[in-house]
């Protein structure tokens, strides 16, 4: 029988890490400090919000994991010891963390705190991991270029270490990150928590090896050429497949710096893979639809299954990102009122993206009527009014005034519609 592995999803502020946890992830991945890896969404956490986060994924049977997987220059040792003692008492369910250095630190100052390794680590056979085991380490996050056959191997020889593995998500050109072309030339380091993404830029290339003479000509157009520019990973139709395989633990999604939309959207749809795959009716096409109405650089499969060298498709040479299908017209916190995320018109019908297996009751009143079509729940707005009886013809993403429901949805729900 397959197990049912963990959804660690993003947490890059308060929100977004509720909108994790409502919309089924088993774990959220955060920071609050310049030791984390993405310290542009760690500035969105306080210590005090932080602990805010960790009480509400602990109140909903969610765990949460705090990064500390930066790489530590010899001048930030003490701040990182302060950072480890104020998230302890924190209480958070391990640390992730990227070097041994730092996995030593936090085993010292915080022996009851789990220590997860972090991809940032490469690991990528069984002699590091075991070595990774022997330091403390509960869970190891593998390295993006795994392959699903190594884990497996990686499994048998340390089958007491959890192995995490990324399903979605922004991809780097480098190795699992190890990259200094956002420190040469934007003078951000990248493993630091400060990467500029140099490589979505667009470059003017032409080149020829001095040893062989061979020719590497790449096109261009006006906007020139995105060399560098990987597409996004997106195992979605694989998720049975790497069940079946019983050696990763936990799928992790990339994304703490991406829209809430995203992280909502994103969780949803691996939860409902998995949920499928176990219940067998595995549904690929269904999952490839949600996950195409995202923002994207087009998708690849990445290295979990299959092997580098049969990939002709992980570079997008078009554009650094690509419109998905739909956009999101309206967000909705409290399930009473909305918020205009894109444009909001009467007579206009949006589909309602809500957490898995919440209820929705079509109805109709002077406000609107919401209705079933096609096994999906739609909206239509007669008036645009907010609770203080305010009107509007129309609704754009600077207003942010709230309107009225039709009836109450789903707290954190999202209007929605085809591009």
């Amino acid at each position: 029988m397959m197990k049912r592995p963990q959804i660690i999803a993003p947490a890059g502020n308060l929100r977004k890490l509720k909108l994790a946890v409502e919309y089924g992830a088993d774990a959220v991945y955060a920071g609050v400090s310049e030791f984390s890896l993405r310290s542009r969404s760690t500035r969105n956490f306080t210590y005090e919000t932080f602990k805010e986060g960790i009480d509400y994924a602990h109140s909903k049977g969610v765990k949460l994991y705090a990064t500390l997987n930066a790489f530590h220059l010899n001048g930030q040792i003490e701040g990182l010891k302060k950072s480890i003692l104020k998230l302890k008492e924190l209480k958070p369910d391990a640390f992730i963390v990227a070097s041994a250095g730092a996995m030593t630190l936090a085993k010292e100052l915080a022996p009851e705190i789990p220590l997860h390794v972090s991809t940032q680590a490469n690991v990528l056979n069984y002699l590091d991991a075991k070595v990774y085991e022997s330091m403390g380490a509960k869970r190891i996050v593998v390295a993006r270029e795994t392959s699903l056959k190594d884990a497996k191997i990686i499994k048998e020889h340390c089958p007491n270490v959890e192995l995490e593995a990324f399903v979605h998500g922004s991809m780097c050109f480098a190795y699992s990150g190890r990259c200094l072309l956002s420190a040469v030339q934007s003078g951000r380091q990248s493993n630091r928590g400060a990467c500029a993404n140099d490589c979505r830029f667009p470059y003017d290339v032409y080149v020829q090896s001095k040893e062989d003479g061979a020719l590497l000509k790449v096109s261009e157009d006006e906007n020139g050429s995105y060399i560098f520019n990987s597409k996004d990973l997106n195992l979605a139709t694989y998720v049975k497949q790497i069940m079946e395989q019983d050696c990763i633990d936990a799928f992790k999604i990339e994304g703490r710096t991406k829209s809430e939309y995203y992280v909502a959207l994103a969780v949803r749809t691996y939860k409902m893979a998995i949920e499928d795959a176990l219940n067998g009716v595995f549904n690929p096409s269904l999952y490839e639809e949600e996950l195409n109405t995202l923002k994207n650089r087009g998708f690849t499969d990445g290295y979990l299954v299959k092997r580098p060298l049969d990939k002709t498709d992980t570079q997008n040479h078009e554009a650094t990102q690509l419109e998905g299908t739909h956009q999101v017209h309206g967000f909705s916190e409290d399930g009473k009122t909305c918020v205009s995320k894109g444009v909001i018109l009467p007579n206009t019908a949006y589909e309602i993206f809500a957490p898995l297996n919440t209820k929705i009751d079509e109805c109709e009143s002077e406000i609107g009527r919401i209705y079933k079509k096609d096994n999906k729940f739609y909206l239509e707005f007669k008036k645009l009014i907010t609770p203080n009886n305010k009107l509007y013809e129309s609704l754009h993403s600077g207003n942010e005034n709230a309107i009225l429901l039709p009836t109450t949805l789903p707290q954190l729900s999202f209007l929605r519609a085809k591009i």
